[in-house]
C-alpha cells in the first residue's frame, strides 16, 4: 500500500529571515534584467550595432540606424535598453548615444578574442528549445542536433575566440613533443570538428602534416569543406563520421578534441577508440570543460550557472537524444581522468591557461 508524499511544512515565521529573503528577491531579479540585457547585446553583435558605433561620434538614433543599415525605430528601442543597462552613454540635450571605447573592447568584433557579445548569442539559441527541454524533464531523453537553430554557427565563431586565437602562443606550446610532429610532417586528426575553424587554421600553420576531420552532423562538415575549399587549404578534408562507431587502429600521430567529449553518445568508447587510432609517439590533445565532477567543489566557480545552463540546455541532452551516457558540460576533472585510464592512456598532463576561465587542457601520449 502506498502513500501519497506530503507537502512540506511550511516555514515557521518565528525563522523567516527577511533580510535575506529581500536580498534572494533582489539577486533574481537582477539576473532576469541581466538575462534580458545579454539577448539585446546579442541582437547588438548580430546587427553589427556594436560595431558600427564604436567608430561613430556621438550620434542619434537615426544616425547609428544609417550607419549599420537598420530600421531606425527598433535601433531606438535597442539603444533604450543599452542605455539603461549602462552599456552606452545617452546626452540627453543633444539626444545622442556613444559607445565607451571602454566597452567597445569587450562587444566588437574588432576585439576579439575578448568580444563577450559573441558568447550572449548562447542565450537566445539555448532559449529556443526551451519548450521541448521542458517536455524531457517530464518525459526523458534527449534533443538532437538539428533542433538547435544557427549551432554551428555560433559554436564556429566562438571556437575563433577561444581556441585559435590563442592556438600559436598559447595552447600548442603546452604540447612541444606535438609541435615537433605536426611541423616534421603528421597525419592528424580533429573529432567532433564541427565546422572545422580550428583544423583550418592547423592546417595553414603546419603545411606539411594532413588534417582530418570528423563531425556526424552532415551541415557542419559541408560548410567546413566549402570553406577550406574557397580558402584553397589544400591539406585538409572533412568526412562525416560517428566517433563512436570508428575502429581505425595507429592510423593517426596527432588527435585533437576541443570540447568535444562530453557531448558524445559514449565518450568512453570514444577514447578507447582515441587510444586505439593512435600509433606509437603519438599525442591525444583534449580541451574540455573546467570543472569538478562534484558540484560542491564548484561552487566558487563563477562560471558554473552557466556551465550547467548549457549543459542541460545543450551538451547532456544531445547525449541523451543519441541514447547516451550524457555527461553534461560539468562531467569533471575527477571522471574525466578516471575515463582516460579506463580507455587505456596514463596519467594525463592536465594544464589550465591564465586568460581562459572556461577550459583543462589534457595531454596523453601513447
Amino acid at each position: 500500500m502506498t502513500t501519497a508524499a506530503r507537502a512540506p511544512a511550511p516555514v515557521s515565521p518565528a525563522f523567516f529571515d527577511e533580510f535575506r529573503a529581500n536580498a534572494f528577491a533582489e539577486r533574481t531579479l537582477q539576473r532576469i534584467v541581466d538575462a534580458g540585457v545579454s539577448l539585446m547585446t546579442s541582437v547588438g553583435h548580430r546587427t553589427g550595432l556594436f560595431d558600427a558605433m564604436a567608430h561613430l561620434p556621438p550620434s542619434t538614433s537615426a544616425q547609428i540606424a544609417a550607419a549599420a543599415d537598420l530600421d531606425e525605430r527598433y535601433v531606438r528601442e535597442w539603444l533604450g535598453c543599452m542605455t539603461s543597462a549602462g552599456v552606452v552613454e545617452y546626452d540627453p540635450r543633444a539626444k545622442t548615444y556613444s559607445l565607451p571605447a571602454e566597452h567597445a573592447a569587450f562587444l566588437t568584433r574588432d576585439a576579439s578574442p575578448n568580444n563577450l557579445a559573441c558568447v550572449a548569442q548562447w542565450i537566445a539559441v539555448l532559449g529556443q528549445v526551451e519548450d521541448q527541454i521542458v517536455e524531457r524533464f517530464h518525459e526523458g531523453g534527449g534533443l538532437h542536433y538539428h533542433c538547435f537553430c544557427r549551432f554551428h554557427e555560433v559554436m564556429a565563431e566562438e571556437s575563433a575566440q577561444t581556441v585559435i586565437a590563442g592556438l600559436r602562443d598559447h595552447i600548442l606550446p603546452l604540447a612541444p613533443d606535438m609541435v615537433a610532429l605536426l611541423e616534421k610532417g603528421c597525419d592528424a586528426l580533429d573529432l567532433g570538428c564541427g565546422r572545422g575553424r580550428a583544423l583550418m587554421a592547423l592546417a595553414q600553420m603546419y603545411p606539411n602534416s594532413s588534417f582530418v576531420g570528423w563531425d556526424f552532423e552532415k551541415p557542419a562538415i559541408d560548410a567546413a569543406t566549402r570553406e577550406a575549399q574557397e580558402r584553397n587549404i589544400t591539406n585538409v578534408r572533412f568526412e562525416v563520421r560517428d566517433a563512436a562507431a570508428v575502429n581505425d587502429t595507429g592510423a593517426f600521430d596527432v588527435i585533437f578534441t576541443f570540447d568535444a567529449i562530453h557531448d558524445q553518445k559514449r565518450p568512453d568508447t570514444v577514447l578507447a577508440n582515441i587510444r586505439r587510432a593512435l600509433r606509437p609517439g603519438g599525442v591525444y590533445f583534449m580541451q574540455d570543460i573546467k570543472a569538478s565532477s562534484h558540484v560542491e567543489k564548484n561552487l566558487e566557480n563563477p562560471l558554473a550557472p552557466f556551465i550547467y545552463t548549457i549543459s542541460c540546455m545543450h551538451c547532456m541532452t544531445v547525449s541523451l537524444g543519441q541514447g547516451g551516457m550524457g555527461l553534461g558540460a560539468a562531467w569533471g576533472r575527477e571522471l574525466a581522468e578516471q575515463m582516460l585510464a579506463d580507455a587505456g592512456f596514463d596519467a594525463p598532463e592536465v594544464h589550465e591557461l591564465p586568460h581562459d576561465p572556461l577550459n583543462y587542457f589534457y595531454i596523453m601520449r601513447v
